[in-house]
């Protein structure tokens, strides 16, 4: 492993959105600059949605819980805002404080104004979640194949931009290849992204939505599933069936399934009488890289 390599891309993700993505001042003085680097408390209702949102999918319980803070608390990080030209504002970053306080019932909220454009909001709204909460692998795929699709970035433009490697990128926009159901379950949580990549292998549709399929029921691990692929793939050298995990307590497998869920990964809970081990199982240095 090159050590060097990996803290440069480390860092790369660790950096603030302002060095990925600097601010872009008017040519001519804007009333709006002189507060481009300061918050402002902004009407809510003014505050329209982020047409670029990356994210499908936000968990309701931990939004009531964030509600809940901003109530007793107030919202203590800024939105990220760009003036639109009939006065109102248009959400760059921040949409679960946005939702949170609309749902606390406040007037207002403090936002930071920048002056970007379309393209360089959809950078910092793939950047920000990348950073603060990381998208599931299929939102990361969408929002790739959204840069390419309607920006013309190549993938190695897309890698610079989001602190990832070329080869990462192209991982992930391979998953749009899988068929829709199969995406679901990986967008649940139930395949993780190693699991993913190793149902692509197989060449028709039907064959990898059987196989996610069997994956989820048995819970194989992501060499179970690389094994089973590769005995459906050469018959003649199929190896042992992988064995079905053993049965696990209700509720340690529920845990296992919050954990994948969470992490994107195969997570395997060996407990015993209240001690045990937990198990991450990544097959990417990039896996690893998003867990850590």
């Amino acid at each position: 492993m090159n050590t060097a390599a990996t803290d440069t891309k480390r860092r790369a993700l660790g950096k603030g959105l302002d060095s990925l993505l600097p601010r872009i001042h008017p040519p001519q003085a804007s009333p709006y600059e002189a507060e481009s680097g300061r918050p402002r408390e902004i009407a809510v209702d003014l505050i329209d949605p982020n047409p670029f949102q990356t994210r499908s999918h936000v968990d309701q319980e931990q939004l009531a819980e964030l509600a809940a803070s901003i109530t007793a608390n107030g919202v203590v990080q800024p939105v990220l805002v760009r003036p639109l030209a009939n006065g109102r504002f248009q959400l760059i970053a921040g949409e679960r404080r946005l939702k949170a306080s609309q749902l606390a019932g406040k007037p207002t909220l403090p936002a930071i104004l920048r002056q970007v454009s379309d393209e360089q909001a959809m950078e910092i709204t793939i950047v920000e979640n990348l950073q603060r909460a990381d998208l599931n692998p299929i939102e990361q795929a969408r929002a790739f194949e959204r840069l390419s699709r309607e920006f013309q970035m190549t993938q190695e433009q897309m890698a610079q931009r989001t602190g990832k490697d070329r080869a990462s990128v192209a991982n992930f926009l391979r998953l749009l290849r899988l068929p829709v159901s199969v995406q679901e379950r990986v967008e649940a949580g139930d395949l993780s992204f190693g699991h993913a990549r190793a149902l692509l292998a197989l060449e028709h549709a039907e064959e990898i939505t059987k196989a996610a399929q069997r994956v989820v029921a048995q819970a194989l691990s992501v060499r179970q599933t690389e094994n089973y692929v590769q005995s459906q793939l050469h018959p003649e050298k199929k190896k042992k069936e992988p064995k079905p995990s053993r049965p696990a307590d209700p509720n340690v497998r529920d845990v296992e399934e919050r954990l994948q869920r969470a992490l994107g990964l195969k997570v395997t809970i060996q407990d015993h009488n209240g001690h045990g081990r937990v198990i991450i199982e990544y097959a990417r240095l990039e896996d690893f890289d998003t867990l850590l």
